[in-house]
């Protein structure tokens, strides 16, 4: 599904230089680098503060933390996501109320949004599903209008833009009042290990946020608030600093394998390809079919029989696990949700992939659709 090796062979002599100059400091935790990269990040999407952190879960942890939340408060987002928007909320003792997603951009559906407000709820999470945003103008202008907070998953959208309905073009995570993602090996902007961060405009919530992230210390050995451990190492920093000057670059190479899918998709009845959000860009962290009336395990066998990976982007969705059972979802509940949970097939896609492996791909999936 993603080719880190061949990524990696391609910028190997800065990357393996950039490690080893961590190695020769031997400043392993909030080195240099970890500045420098937060700056660096900061200029890139334009906005205030950066603040890394160990991982993209931490990230929305150390939000809602900020944010001073308490158990029993609700925040909204979507059941048709990675389990780690909700994991945080359950975490914390909050109320994770799950709503609709839109069918053609797999995000955030603003009307159930609203409609699910209650008395108790303090924020939205929009997630910026497969690498493009949410209806965000919708989503200000509701969470305004409720006073709500709006905490942004941007874990696959790093990088892309959103147009305002005032002209104004921000890069998702920059919206909202603070924004989150998620730098695991497979994300767009992805390091060699685990890490995340967080962004907001808000010199407040970014003075809370680095404290909530270094144990609660506003200076050393003294401790206001309840925090956790969550760094960003060095050597991760470093790395990123590199792969982030190729970021623009690996979105477009992404963006020319969408569109061979698109064209080579075309007019089959049976596959509806990813649909745009047309005031935002999209990143392409995963490119994602939904399928019509085909049997989405004996075609993910017909790929693999040709070497062919395949994922679903999620099989089971979050109302329906196990380990968020709530009466409030039962099956049938989502019906949206649950319909695209399964039919939808993700296919391989990343920065190194050539003409023709793409041909191989879209040719073995004709032919299971016409195996004649």
């Amino acid at each position: 599904m993603v080719d880190l090796i061949g990524q990696y062979q391609k910028i190997k002599p800065e990357v393996d230089q950039a490690i080893q100059n961590v190695l020769n400091s031997s400043a392993f935790i909030n080195g240099p680098d970890v500045k420098s990269f937060a700056g660096e990040l900061a200029s890139y999407l334009n906005v205030k503060h950066v603040i890394p952190c160990a991982n993209g879960t931490d990230a929305l942890q150390i939000a809602m933390m900020a944010f001073g939340f308490r158990p029993g408060d609700e925040v909204i987002t979507t059941s048709f996501t990675y389990v780690a928007t909700c994991e945080v909320i359950a975490l914390l003792k909050l109320k994770p109320v799950l709503v609709e997603v839109n069918p053609d951009t797999f995000t955030i559906d603003p009307v159930a949004f609203e409609k699910a407000i209650s008395s108790k709820t303090v924020a939205v999470v929009p997630v910026h599903l497969f690498g493009q945003c949410a209806d965000m103008d919708e989503i200000m202008r509701i969470a305004g209008k409720h006073n709500l907070k709006v905490i942004e998953d941007t874990a696959q959208a790093i990088g892309a833009d959103y147009k305002m309905k005032d002209g104004a073009v921000r890069k998702a995570g920059t919206i909202g009042h603070v924004g989150t993602t998620s730098f695991f090996p497979s994300k767009n902007l992805g390091c060699y290990g685990d890490g995340g961060a967080l962004f907001t405009n808000d010199d407040d919530l970014a003075r809370k946020i680095r404290m909530m992230a270094n144990h609660g210390q506003s200076v050393q050995y003294v401790f206001d608030e309840i925090g956790c451990n969550s760094r960003l190492d060095t050597i991760q920093a470093a790395i990123l600093r590199i792969k982030l000057r190729h970021l623009d670059e690996y979105a477009a190479a992404r963006n020319r394998v969408a569109a061979f899918y698109d064209k080579a998709f075309a007019g089959i009845p049976q596959l509806k390809t990813p649909l745009r959000n047309p005031d935002s860009t999209h990143v392409f962290h995963q490119y994602t079919l939904t399928l019509d009336g085909v049997d989405r395990e004996k075609l993910r066998e017909h790929l693999a029989s040709k070497g062919i990976p395949s994922n679903v982007y999620y099989p089971i969705p979050v109302h329906l696990q196990k380990a968020y059972r709530d009466n409030r979802y039962a099956e049938g509940s989502l019906p949206l949700t649950e319909y695209l949970s399964k039919n939808v097939l993700s296919l391989p896609i990343h920065t190194e992939m050539t003409e023709e492996e793409l041909s191989l791909i879209t040719s073995a999936v004709k032919e299971f659709l016409k195996p004649d």
